[in-house]
């Protein structure tokens, strides 16, 4: 591929919209069918994680912290989809999906450090802790540094 071929490339990606808005079904209330069979998914295998866990209080409170998160956590991923990029309402979504992604993330941390040896437990949390700066960073401070 020739320079000027590859320039004309680059050329046509920064004039397309870096922000697309979702694509919507007929009445844009109602999820996908795919997001329908998702929820089904996700709750038949949160119930059997409940009924195999015996009586666990920790594994119960667990298995439904991590149901309930990820419920919440995919309503305000649908609402940050569906406002538009120039409202400030957007920032306060933003925040709050970072909020849910790091509790989620340092549940599973905790449950995966909970049967690992200390040396391994440090590589989790620290993987953890990473992940959640980095997150942190691409969604508020990268992407604030870039908007000239």
């Amino acid at each position: 591929m020739s320079s000027g071929q590859k320039m004309c490339m680059d050329e046509a990606l920064l004039k397309e919209p870096v922000n697309q808005p979702a694509p919507k079904n007929q009445d844009g209330l109602w999820p996908s069918l795919l997001t329908v069979v998702g929820f089904v998914f996700l709750t038949f295998n949160s119930v059997m994680a409940v009924y195999r866990s015996n009586g666990d209080i920790g594994g119960i409170s667990f298995v439904v912290f991590s149901y309930m998160d990820l419920v919440v956590l995919f309503y305000f991923l649908r609402q940050f989809e569906r406002t538009p990029p120039e409202s400030p309402r957007r920032q306060h979504i933003k925040l709050v999906v970072w909020l849910l992604t790091t509790m989620l993330t340092a549940a599973f941390s905790y449950k995966v450090a909970e049967i690992t040896p200390f040396p391994v437990q440090v590589l989790v949390w620290t993987m953890a802790g990473v992940t959640v700066l980095g997150g942190f960073y691409a969604s508020f401070l990268h992407w604030e540094g870039t908007k000239a």
